[in-house]
C-alpha cells in the first residue's frame, strides 16, 4: 500500500460575483523591458526544434537529458514585446522552461493579465495549450522534470484555469476529516469534485479548480493568488476557484515564501501588468467566503 501524504484543498459552493482588485500597499511591477527582475532556465528542446546551436541536447522525451540550462535564452523563449506602450511577456512555448524572480517574496497578492497565443508544439500539439504560475518555489532549477522549481503551482491551461499542483513533493493538509491525497502519484490523473459542495477534493497530484471561468480564447483572463504564510487562495477572473492551507516542503518544515516561476509549456501565450502587492491579512472579501483551518 502506498504511504498516503496528506494534501490540501477547499472548494467553495459559493462563488464570489466581484473582482478583487488590488490592495493598498507596496507593490511592485515585476515586468520591465530587459525582465530584469528575472532569470530564464531552458530544459531540454524536444527532438522537432530546429536552428540550435550546434551541439544543443535534444530528445522526444523533454524531461530527460541535458538542459540548456540558466540565461541562455535560446530562440528567445521568453521576450518582452510592447503593446499600447506597455511591456508584455511573449513565451513562445517551444522549450520548456521557466521565467524566475531573483528575490523570494512573501505575503502577497499577486496580479496578472493573461492570454493564449495560437502556436502549440511537441510534445503537446494534440493536447490543450499549457503553462502556469509557480509560487514558494526553493531549491535548484530543474528539480522538477529538469524543467521547474520546487513549488506549488497554480495551473494556467486551457479550460482549467487555477487548478492545483504541488510540484516535487510539496503537501498542503486539508481540514480534519478531509480525504487524504497521495501528491507523489500520477500527475496526469485528474479527479473532479462537486462545485456546489463544501467539501476537499479528491484527486492525485493533480486537483482541479471548483470552477472555470475561462474567456474566449486570445481575449485576456486576470489571474490573481493571495498569499499568507503558507495559505493560498487562487482567483480567476475575479472568482475563488482553488483555496491551499497548510503549505509544507518535502521535509515536512512550513513553505511559506519563494520564488515566482511562469512556465513556457509548449504553447504561446502572454502575461502582462505583472504586480506584486504586500499585504499583511487576506482582504475581508476572502475571509468572509474562506474558512482557514486555526
Amino acid at each position: 500500500m502506498k504511504r498516503l501524504t496528506t494534501c490540501l484543498v477547499l472548494l467553495f459552493s459559493l462563488i464570489i460575483t466581484n473582482s478583487f482588485s488590488q490592495k493598498k500597499g507596496k507593490s511592485i511591477a515585476l515586468l520591465d523591458k530587459d525582465l530584469s527582475n528575472f532569470d530564464i532556465w531552458l530544459s531540454i528542446p524536444h527532438s522537432s526544434v530546429e536552428e540550435l546551436p550546434a551541439g544543443t541536447y535534444q530528445s522526444d522525451n523533454v524531461e530527460v537529458g541535458t538542459p540548456i540550462g540558466l540565461n541562455n535564452n535560446v530562440k528567445n523563449v521568453f521576450s518582452i514585446i510592447e503593446e499600447n506602450g506597455e511591456p508584455v511577456l511573449k513565451i513562445t512555448g517551444e522549450i520548456f522552461g521557466g521565467l524566475t524572480t531573483k528575490k523570494e517574496y512573501d505575503n502577497y497578492h499577486l496580479s496578472v493579465l493573461f492570454k493564449w497565443g495560437d502556436k502549440k508544439w511537441e510534445p503537446r500539439l494534440d493536447k490543450k495549450r499549457d503553462s502556469g504560475i509557480l509560487y514558494h518555489c526553493y531549491g535548484e532549477h530543474g528539480s522538477f522534470w529538469n524543467t521547474w522549481k520546487t513549488s506549488l503551482e497554480y495551473q494556467v491551461q486551457e479550460s482549467d484555469l487555477g487548478d492545483f499542483i504541488p510540484l516535487g513533493g510539496n503537501t498542503a493538509t486539508p481540514k480534519t476529516g478531509a480525504p487524504i491525497v497521495d501528491i507523489r502519484g500520477d500527475f496526469k490523473t485528474q479527479k473532479t469534485f462537486d462545485p456546489n459542495a463544501d467539501v476537499y477534493s479528491k484527486g492525485e497530484g493533480y486537483i482541479n479548480a471548483a470552477s472555470e471561468h475561462d474567456v474566449p480564447h486570445g481575449e485576456w483572463n486576470h489571474l490573481e493568488v493571495y498569499v499568507i504564510g503558507n495559505n493560498a487562495v487562487h482567483i480567476v477572473n475575479g472568482k475563488i476557484v482553488m483555496v491551499v492551507e497548510n503549505a509544507k516542503k518535502h521535509d515536512g518544515t512550513i513553505l511559506d515564501k519563494g520564488q515566482i516561476q511562469i512556465q513556457s509549456e509548449a504553447a504561446e501565450c502572454y502575461y502582462k501588468q505583472l504586480t506584486l502587492t504586500s499585504i499583511k491579512k487576506f482582504p475581508k472579501e476572502i475571509k468572509g467566503q474562506v474558512r482557514f483551518k486555526k
